[in-house]
């Protein structure tokens, strides 16, 4: 009953707030329960496995919503596919549209052992196929993903570099370090600080705190709900999160029989 309520009120909170102004460009985004909520992990689907996910973000001052396709695909149980297409709707009063569809591959190299983290690169490219203020005609970049677990806790680390295709912008660079402690079986308490020296700036010009959560809805059903506050611009001074990823195939349970000789 609390994950519906929980539900309700974020629903509410997601329609009725509403503000306006600038824009910022998401990128490729890990695909839960592969990463916290821009933080992605060194795991990845099993081989053969596939991860869909389907998002919703309310952003407020700026005001817009956006809406997220994912897709990643364990090629083996090292490299993981993956993929982002983000739309953005309502922008500065009226403006929608495609940002640039972003395709990444993950490769984890080094295993987690007890004393080590698991350490994993990605590649990441991005099709100029987005619509005006939501594109850098494409964009190419790579980066490092580092993560540890320690009892419940796991702690996850990257940092990335991106060149945008259009020769007008600034490289970018974004680093983000996040958390996840599983409470239960099937909840679990999610936190991030994301930053960033974006394609339109010299400096530093994003830094973001995020909490939530994700709970398992059945065995390959996972929901995250979280809000993010902006630390140092204001711009969004704040969004909220949610998106439900489905794993498949499922995988099904064993059922151990027992049975009793007649005596």
């Amino acid at each position: 009953m609390k994950k519906y309520i929980s539900l309700l009120f974020f629903f509410i909170c997601f329609f009725f707030l509403r503000y306006a102004y600038g824009f910022d460009i998401k990128g490729l985004q890990p695909v839960a329960p592969y990463g916290v909520f821009s933080t992605f992990s060194a795991d990845s689907p099993q081989k053969g496995k596939s991860a869909f996910g389907v998002g919703i973000e309310k952003s407020i001052a700026p005001d817009f919503f956006r809406y997220l396709l994912q897709y990643a695909y364990g090629v083996t149980d090292k490299v993981e596919l993956i993929t982002t297409a983000p739309y953005v709707d309502g922008w500065n009063e009226a403006k929608s549209g495609f940002e640039d569809i972003a395709l990444g591959v993950k490769h984890r190299v080094i295993e987690e052992t007890k004393y080590t983290p698991a350490v994993a690169y990605m590649v990441n490219v991005s099709a100029p196929s987005g619509e005006g203020v939501f594109s850098t005609d494409g964009r190419a970049g790579a980066g490092l993903i580092v993560s540890k677990r320690v009892g419940p806790v796991s702690g996850h680390a990257n940092i990335f570099y991106e060149k945008a295709g259009s020769s007008k912008l600034e490289d970018e660079i974004n680093f983000a370090t996040g958390f996840d402690f599983s409470a239960a079986h099937d909840f679990k308490l999610l936190a991030e600080i994301y930053g960033r020296k974006s394609h339109y700036s010299a400096a530093l010009d994003d830094l973001e705190g995020r909490f939530g959560y994700r709970f398992m809805t059945t065995d390959y059903l996972y929901t995250t709900i979280g809000i993010g506050v902006d630390l140092k611009n204001r711009s969004p001074e704040y969004r909220l999160m949610l998106s439900i990823t489905a794993v498949l195939p499922v995988e099904k349970k064993k059922i151990k029989k027992v049975y009793e000789e007649d005596k």
